[in-house]
């Protein structure tokens, strides 16, 4: 097919290379402006569909939920708010010593 194309266009090799980039650039075109805009309520790309439990809270355990004055979900242990198991003073600490 692409062979019969390049063979039909006038011109010679000049007008056969500005004769393909036009039929080139005239399908991307017809494609991106009305193929596309036409078939996009047919595919199923936004038919996104997001289910909640019962907890309504994505990810939380169900009936272990708890809520402070604002409404707002804690679900860490009452006491572990700010207990982490690394500095946060300081980057990249220095290992301890063997000697010690």
């Amino acid at each position: 097919m692409y062979a019969w194309i390049w063979r039909k266009l006038p011109f010679g090799l000049p007008g056969k290379i500005v004769g393909s980039l036009l039929l080139a650039t005239t399908m991307v075109a017809l494609l991106w402006y009305v193929v596309f805009p036409w078939a996009e309520p047919l595919l199923p790309f936004d038919d996104v569909q997001v289910t909640q439990e019962d907890s309504g809270v994505p990810g939380a355990p169900d009936g272990d939920l708890d809520t402070g004055d604002d409404g707002a979900v804690d679900d860490a242990p009452p006491g572990d708010e700010h207990d982490l198991p690394y500095e946060t003073d300081r980057n990249n600490t220095p290992p301890p010593d063997e000697d010690e």
